[in-house]
């Protein structure tokens, strides 16, 4: 089997997933049994791919004789690489863990089949962004992916709560994905194709279209696309209210589908992004506001849930700063490597608070004290989660930041480019990243709190789900040997770097550990009702996007509706009036009425029209 081959199947074996799931919506376990399958399927041909990937480059493979619309060519290929193979791979490991605990988590849920074959279709799409090579395929891999978010996210519709995120997320996407789609067109139409080849080659040579101006124009169009749906300054308040929906759909958007996607785009689009200096700083600057801020609400939160949401802002924010500082030499690679550890760590702490949750009843801080005492695994996984998300050395979150600490040197030291405020962000974040997580664990293996003498058979998942939380504690610990392998195309990382990050590490640890007292140490840094309101609420983001955007929006729809309704109707009413009274008129004239009545009439109606369109404009 061929690397090409391997990348269609990723797309298509999903697919078909997803429908012959939903078609068995009827026995929701016999259905999400065969995602189950399917997805450990697919697990199998990624893990070909690794084997049979290109050892560099990329292989592409479309159509024989290119469609084209009008001008464009449309090549609709699809490739396959060493960081392609290794990213399809973790999306379709974190896929079968994700499903495999769905199975037990949503067992009862009337909608389970649902919500797996959304999950099915969810990572063909994701799929079909890691192997696109055609923007046009990348285009539609990016929207299915907002719509299943919505889906995922609004699962359980019955709840207000729900249904509001789910809104949100929707709609904060899909604004941002207008500066996506304008940037993905402008690039196309520069080029004469949708060929990702064809499109790089044009706009990264000597005779770019246009000027070297539009060519940032359009990349900072698509970043704001990106930007929207990676959940980054200003777009970032969606995410945490997305913890409204089940823990699965938490783990799969946050750890290696949708909010990474932006990350795989613009690693694609890098040849040219890195000659695109008005780009990079809106990408660097966005990034370091995202990476600082978002850490900081983590520490602030009463939920642990969302606390690992703010924690994937943050995270987000750190793989796409390595693209805005990272030079030509260095290329995308490090990003992609931080992606891969992400997803790894974050599926992990997301399915083993989802289990916690469970036997506690809630993911609020208060209700998870101890928590992490019902089981060794549990315990075990949450702490391997933490040290990978703080960046501790050697596990494969620490090699992963590394790698984007050096390339913001790299970026710093050379000419242009945001190195020097992602730089100094990234060091900033590393602290409090270690704040945060120390806070998480120390939460989690206090004294039990909370009485349920049968918690622990409550509470304990099947074998199954205790196989794959079991991998991905494992491959969090020893993942970062992929770089052995040669998938990932990065510089060697600096010992200097590595004791200045554990210095910060242990800086960030120790402030939250003495913060401890004998209680939750957020106490220590968030005291007053207010503050930790306005922690728990994103600064007040939501309260902006309210006032500033949506009560504007429909208040402007409502003028235009009142306009319609009583101006522009009117005249309609109006004329449809005069219409009936002369039809009346004709039709007395038609009886032989005496022509004097009839003109009398015929006066009254006008007059009557008249008036009818005075009132109404007033």
């Amino acid at each position: 089997m061929t690397a090409l081959q391997v990348s269609h199947l990723l797309v298509l074996v999903p697919v078909l997933a997803a429908v012959v799931t939903l078609a068995l919506r009827r026995t929701p376990h016999l259905a999400a049994g065969v995602s189950v399958l399917a997805a450990l399927g697919s697990f199998a041909l990624a893990v070909v791919g690794l084997v049979v990937a290109p050892t560099r480059g990329t292989l592409t493979f479309g159509l024989r004789a290119p469609p084209r619309v009008g001008e464009i060519e449309m090549p609709l290929d699809l490739g396959a690489g060493p960081a392609t193979a290794a990213v399809a791979a973790v999306v379709a490991l974190v896929v079968v863990a994700v499903l495999v605990f769905t199975r037990w988590y949503l067992a009862d849920d009337d909608r389970l089949a649902q919500f797996a074959a959304t999950v099915s279709l969810f990572t063909a799409a994701m799929m079909l962004v890691v192997h696109s090579r055609d923007l046009v395929l990348t285009l539609v891999g990016w929207e299915v992916m907002g719509w299943c978010s919505y889906l995922l996210i609004g699962h359980w519709s019955r709840k207000e709560t729900a249904r509001r995120a789910a809104y949100k997320a929707f709609i904060v996407t899909r604004v941002a994905d207008i500066g996506f789609v304008l940037g993905i067109v402008g690039l196309v139409a520069g080029a004469g194709s949708t060929g990702l080849s064809q499109v790089v080659a044009t706009w990264s040579g000597p005779d770019v279209p246009g000027s070297s101006a539009l060519r940032s124009l359009l990349l900072a169009l698509v970043i704001i696309g990106v930007l929207g749906k990676s959940a980054q300054f200003p777009f970032q308040d969606w995410l945490p209210d997305a913890m409204e929906g089940p823990t699965p759909a938490s783990a799969l958007i946050h750890a290696a589908t949708m909010v990474a996607a932006g990350t795989v785009v613009l690693a694609q689009l890098f040849p040219v992004l890195v000659l695109a200096d008005g780009a990079r700083w809106l990408l660097g600057g966005a990034t370091a506001v995202t990476m600082v801020g978002a850490a900081v609400l983590a520490l602030g939160q009463s939920d642990l849930k969302r606390l690992l949401a703010w924690s994937t802002v943050s995270q987000v924010a750190i793989m796409l700063s390595a693209l805005a500082t990272a030079t030509d030499e260095i290329g995308p690679d490090p990003a992609l490597f931080h992606l891969w550890a992400h997803a790894l760590f974050k599926s992990l702490l997301f399915l083993t608070i989802g289990w916690m949750s469970v036997v506690a009843g809630s993911t609020l801080a208060v209700r998870l004290h101890g928590a992490g005492n019902i089981h060794p695994l549990a315990r075990v996984s949450w702490l391997f989660g933490l040290l990978a998300l703080a960046g501790a050395p050697f596990v494969v979150g620490g090699l992963s930041k590394e790698h984007v600490i050096v390339t913001a040197y790299e970026g710093a030291i050379g000419s242009g480019g945001p190195g020097v405020l992602v730089l100094a962000a990234l060091l900033v974040t590393v602290v409090l990243t270690a704040a945060y997580a120390t806070r998480a664990h120390l939460v989690v293996t206090s004294p039990l709190e909370f009485a349920d003498p049968n918690a622990d058979d409550a509470g304990m998942p099947p074998a199954p789900v205790l196989g794959a939380l079991a991998v991905l504690t494992v491959v969090t610990v020893v993942g970062g040997l992929v770089l052995l392998t040669g998938l990932f195309d990065v510089h060697g990382a600096s010992g200097w770097w590595i004791l200045l990050t554990l210095l910060l590490i242990g800086i960030g640890a120790a402030v939250s550990y003495l913060a401890r007292g004998s209680g939750d140490p957020r106490d220590a840094f968030v005291r007053s009702p207010r503050q930790r309101a306005l922690a728990d609420g994103g600064l007040g983001f939501d309260t902006a996007y309210r006032t500033l955007v949506a009560r504007p929006v429909l208040g402007l729809a409502r003028v235009v509706a009142f306009l319609d309704r009583e101006v522009v109707d009117g005249y309609v009413r109006g004329a449809a009036a005069s219409a009936g009274i002369a039809g009346w008129l004709t039709e007395r004239g038609h009886r032989r009425e005496a022509p004097s009545a009839g003109i009398g009439l015929v006066a009254l109606g006008l007059l009557v029209a008249a008036g009818t369109a005075v009132l109404t404009w007033r």
